[in-house]
């Protein structure tokens, strides 16, 4: 199945996404925290501090090319994809000069153009043009990218409430809260808050932890890094239930399908997206935990995740599954404290092994599904959401015993003997010929509001995971990210190969369209 040209989605709000309610302090304090719209990392790590919900921060905020980029040729997306981490990189840097002399520029505005904007855009026009002469040899040369090339200082002074999600955000997704499919730790996350996982958790609540949604984040801990702040968590008690279960219709299919690939006991680990920056080591300047296919770096080809081993129980998956890691910002330094991804990417703190980790494929509320074709390649959520907007984000955060209240901007605070859940729904439509596409999202998509799939998609086994954190109560952890994105956790995402054997897959499917639940 050949990844074919396809054209490359404008997102729909290019706004920034402020998780957090940040109040501008009266002595203006400018730039304590700054971060890069499109970047993908930066050197160094800035100094440790205390929570702090005084500061206004400032950004580097460059219009996203790979997105307003047209139709890439087979022959060119490597020598395309290369030059857009190639500019992440150049964001980054740019990103890095601006945090390291944000005192200087606080005091003198037109350095920030004389020492990072110009010399950043002359990089940018660089590599666009180049990215415009490797499709301009297999297609016409794409017009009007040129004015992609300047980026701008901005503040983030966007005031948002951070509330969760209801029916018809994220693409009509509620984090896979689908009917009759409730989850094998026992979390039926369209239930009440006294139900949930099978750790004995009752919810909590009445719980006295002297929290209020973490607005004064004295917990005792120190916060490190860039982010988050101490607005970026709620209580999730304080949080009104707002999942809505879909409503099945005859010919549902209605089975499951859950494989076992463990939760990263073996701890592989690296910054690599070999869907997003093939060939690219460092790719994702932040550290992902993979499970299932053992495989899996920057340099992987198909044939070498199907030769891969895999740590699914299930050897007939060789999937790989990979997300952010989920850090406690506690002090304590991590053994990549000095590498890339880790501390040069500005990812502090100590890495959480989940307590739990559930896969599982589900089916369409409205029909059959069909098999996944080997290879397909699915990103859920985005990665850059923070500067991007929310229009492709999918985040999913709650607590155990509390999953019929999810938060999409926010962290959860979760009461005495709550575990932390992210949650991810991906997309469940195909488009019925690509295992890839140019922006890595047109060839699937997400189920309208009455389940159907959009025209010329099919229904596909749905992918939810569900991964749990045991974490003390409070703000003080958070995910990786891209150092420009302050680790907010609408920046949450997900990504899937499938790479299930053909037998297994056809059991899959039948599973689900069955109505059985299987194993």
């Amino acid at each position: 199945m050949g990844r074919t040209s396809r054209k490359r989605s404008t997102l729909a709000n290019r706004a920034i996404v402020a998780s957090a309610a940040l109040i501008l302090g009266g002595g203006g304090l400018i730039a304590v925290n700054v971060y890069a719209s499109a970047g993908e990392g930066a050197s160094g790590s800035p100094p440790g501090r205390t929570w702090n919900t005084g500061t206004q921060m400032s950004t580097i905020d460059c219009p996203d090319v790979g997105n307003e980029l047209p139709d890439v040729p087979d022959e060119a997306r490597w020598e395309v994809d290369r030059e857009l981490a190639a500019m992440d990189t150049q964001i980054t840097d740019a990103y890095q000069q601006f945090a390291d002399r944000k005192d200087e520029i606080s005091r003198d505005p037109s350095l920030a153009e004389n020492a990072v904007l110009g010399p950043l855009k002359a990089k940018r026009t660089a590599s666009i043009d180049r990215i415009a002469t490797a499709v301009e040899r297999n297609a016409d040369r794409p017009q009007g990218l040129d004015g992609l090339a300047p980026c701008s200082l901005r503040a983030d002074d966007n005031n948002h409430d951070g509330g969760g999600y209801g029916a018809g955000d994220s693409q009509g997704q509620d984090a896979g809260q689908d009917a009759d499919q409730g989850n094998d730790q026992g979390a039926d996350q369209g239930q009440g808050g006294d139900q949930g996982a099978d750790q004995g958790q009752d919810g909590g609540q009445g719980a006295d932890q002297g929290q209020d949604g973490g607005q004064d984040g004295d917990n005792g801990q120190e916060q490190q890094g860039n982010g988050p702040e101490a607005s970026d968590f709620v209580d999730i008690q304080s949080v009104q239930p707002n999942v809505d279960r879909p409503r099945q219709r005859r010919g549902a299919s209605r089975g499951t399908f859950t494989t076992n690939c463990g939760r990263n006991e073996n701890g592989k680990f690296n910054p690599d997206n070999v869907i997003v920056a093939p060939g690219v080591s460092n790719g994702a300047h932040h550290m992902h935990d993979y499970v299932g296919n053992q495989a899996n770096d920057a340099f992987a080809s198909d044939d070498d995740l199907a030769n891969g081993d895999t740590s699914c129980r299930n050897q007939g998956d060789k999937s790989t599954y990979y997300w952010p890691v989920l850090r406690l910002q506690n002090g304590t330094a991590e053994n990549d404290a000095e590498a890339d991804g880790g501390g040069k990417d500005q990812n502090i703190g100590e890495i959480q092994t989940p307590s739990q980790v559930t896969l599982k494929f589900v089916g369409n509320p409205t029909g059959k599904v069909t098999a996944m074709p080997r290879f397909l390649r699915i990103i859920t959520g985005d990665a850059k959401a923070f500067t991007n907007g929310d229009a492709n984000a999918n985040a999913s955060w709650s607590c155990t015993g509390f999953e019929n209240r999810q938060l999409k901007d926010k962290y959860p605070i979760c009461p005495d003997g709550s575990q932390v859940v992210r949650s991810f729904a991906f997309q469940s439509c195909w488009d019925g010929q690509n295992t890839d596409s140019a922006n890595h999202r047109t060839h699937v998509a997400f189920a309208q509001d009455n389940g159907r799939c959009p025209n010329g998609f099919r229904a596909i086994p749905q992918l939810v995971q569900r991964i749990v954190y045991d974490v003390p109560p409070g703000p003080g952890f958070a995910v990786d990210s891209f150092p420009e994105q302050l680790h907010k956790p609408v920046t949450d995402h997900g990504d899937f190969i499938n790479v299930f054997d053909d037998n297994l897959m056809k059991k899959v499917v039948s599973c689900i369209n069955g109505g059985r639940k299987c194993r």
